[in-house]
């Protein structure tokens, strides 16, 4: 079963450099290529299925290791629709959990979703991590895209992440999915201002068993810091995230919740929301949240978010 809990930490850098930069570690680099064995059949425990590593690679047919337990998922989740919109499940999950690279849909609003996919079709979210969804979005129908976020938010997010803190890390890099890996020859480096995320078991990881999640390496310090600019903003730095989504941060209306959201996934959007590459009418107030925020402050609040509960 799933069982994770802890968070992430920020680094201090002037917010200019923040929004100018896109740290790798947040924003997955090219893979390393890996050979794939396509014949074997291969399973996870507790699952009666099995695929071979194209078919769980498949972006329009992903592995659904447990169907029992989740609502049948509408065409748009399970398939996609050939050429360009690839099947939600495959970088998302049928669980909704979502992966390091992705994010974690469970649980929000279908409001927020439909919104995120406009702004996906529109040019209000860009980069290199959104390149993928404006195709996905660009393509997709309305019903479908519909479909789909009822699909999502009508499930229950999982604890799929545990933040530890740590002043050094297994020596990593980024493979399959844009997943990291530690390296086969082991050793470690030291940590630095930074958020590694590690599956809890690699093997079940490139299997996309949304049974098995992800350990978030973040440094020393990083949740209290989190905690002290989540809850009151840090002696006037931002706007305490409490006041919109929440005092248990699970969403209030159309905010989402943002309790338990992968700590890497955090940081990104709010790196995003600081450069610009996310906008529009919907990032009024975000942007002005954002402004002062260093690295060290979105890393930490990062941290403290992905320790919370779901």
């Amino acid at each position: 079963m799933r069982h994770f809990i802890s968070i992430a930490l920020l680094a201090a850098m002037p917010a200019v450099a923040a929004a100018a930069d896109n740290p790798d570690w947040a924003y997955p680099v090219t893979p390393r290529p890996e050979p794939h064995d396509n014949l074997v059949l291969k399973q996870v425990p507790g699952s009666d299925k099995a695929y071979t590593q194209a078919q769980i690679d498949d972006p329009f047919n992903p592995p659904d290791w447990f169907p029992d337990e989740h609502p049948p998922m509408p065409p748009a989740v399970a398939q996609g629709t050939k050429p360009a919109a690839r099947a939600c499940a495959q970088c998302h999950l049928p669980s909704g959990d979502g992966h390091p690279e992705s994010s974690s849909l469970a649980g929000l609003p279908v409001r927020y979703l439909m919104q995120q996919m406009a702004a996906f079709k529109n040019g209000h979210r860009k980069g290199v991590r959104a390149t993928t969804m404006v195709t996905i979005a660009q393509a997709i129908s309305d019903e479908d895209a519909l479909a789909a976020s009822g699909y999502f938010a009508s499930l229950k997010p999982g604890i799929f992440t545990k933040v530890v803190e740590t002043d050094t890390v297994p020596k990593s890099y980024v493979g399959a999915g844009g997943m990291r890996f530690a390296e086969p020859d082991g050793g470690k480096e030291p940590f630095g201002n930074r958020i590694i995320v590690l599956p809890q078991d690699e093997a079940r990881a490139k299997l996309r068993d949304p049974h098995s999640g992800f350990i978030d390496y973040v440094p020393v310090g990083s949740i209290e810091k989190g905690e002290a600019l989540v809850k009151t903003g840090g002696g006037g730095k931002t706007t305490p995230c409490i006041m919109c989504h929440g005092q248990n941060l699970k969403g209030l209306g159309d905010w989402p919740s943002i309790a338990g959201r992968p700590p890497t996934y955090i940081v990104r959007q709010l790196n995003d929301m600081q450069s610009g590459a996310r906008s529009g009418d919907s990032m009024t107030l975000m942007k002005a949240v954002v402004e002062r925020l260093t690295l060290d402050d979105m890393i930490a609040i990062a941290a403290y978010l992905g320790s919370r509960e779901p």
